[in-house]
């Protein structure tokens, strides 16, 4: 690792620190720039801030387009929080298929929060074709 590599570590320790202990306007300035240069930890971070108004004024736009790129990047906790977005109309247009689609991914990756949301979609219809059996399939996966 070189010298760089090592301040932007640094960097993202300090920023997730600040994230954690609440400390978001310094959160925010510690990890914006790292969620500009790619990092997903970072992106994933500045979206929670962007979405609900931490550190800065709320920024739907900047919300969606940092999940989406931590989603994108295989973040399974992006991907959940994405379709979450979808299914709720939050940060962007309502669209339940789309919200499936990531709730799928997340759900591939074993969080249990996917499974159950994409088990009572399936329940009820909701982005897709209602089917109990898949319903029951995803409620049994989770633990339930």
């Amino acid at each position: 690792m070189n010298h760089a590599q090592d301040d932007l570590e640094m960097t993202l320790g300090s920023g997730i620190a600040a994230f954690e202990s609440k400390q978001f306007s310094r959160a925010a300035g510690l990890l914006a720039p790292l969620a500009e240069m790619g990092n997903v930890d970072a992106q994933y971070r500045m979206a929670i801030m962007a979405q609900n108004g931490l550190g800065m004024l709320p920024n739907p736009l900047l919300a969606f387009s940092y999940m989406k790129a931590a989603a994108k990047a295989g973040m399974g906790v992006a991907q959940h929080g994405l379709a979450f977005m979808y299914m709720q109309g939050e940060c962007t247009d309502k669209n339940s298929a789309k919200a499936v689609e990531w709730f799928k991914r997340a759900a591939d990756q074993g969080l249990i929060g996917s499974m159950t949301t994409l088990a009572l979609m399936y329940e009820q219809g909701q982005g897709v074709e209602k089917n109990v059996d898949e319903a029951k399939r995803l409620y049994q996966l989770a633990g339930f």
